[in-house]
């Protein structure tokens, strides 16, 4: 096995191995259930459309196939385009905080795996 298909498949238990991205997937969740809650109510349609599967998608995904769900929510926040501009700051920044904390922490596992 190379050192890079051994750190995936360092990646590949399950997710409850694993507390720390188990907790920051959910902590992420909860705070994509309230930007998805408030896009509703403001009839902001696209967003609820990008925005409505990640949830599910942060509670249960495994370690490995987490990280591109953290990406496409990462997404959100682009130059053009953010969901910033769409929804306020105090729903906007603590889901990137938690997304951001989830990369650092799958980053973290999957270094340990490489060391």
């Amino acid at each position: 096995m190379t050192d890079g298909s051994a750190a995936r498949a360092r990646l590949r238990v399950a997710r409850h191995e694993r507390p720390v991205i188990d907790e920051a997937g959910l902590v992420a969740a909860r705070h994509a259930d309230r930007l998805i809650a408030e896009a509703r109510a403001r009839g902001l349609s696209r967003w609820v459309a990008f925005f409505e599967t990640l949830p599910d998608r942060l509670r249960d995904e495994e370690p490995a196939a987490l990280r591109a769900t953290a990406m496409r929510s990462r997404a959100a926040y682009g130059a053009k385009d953010s969901i910033r501009d769409a929804l306020p700051a105090d729903l906007t920044e603590p889901f990137l905080e938690s997304i951001d904390r989830l990369l650092r922490e799958l980053n973290r596992e999957l270094h340990r795996a490489r060391g």
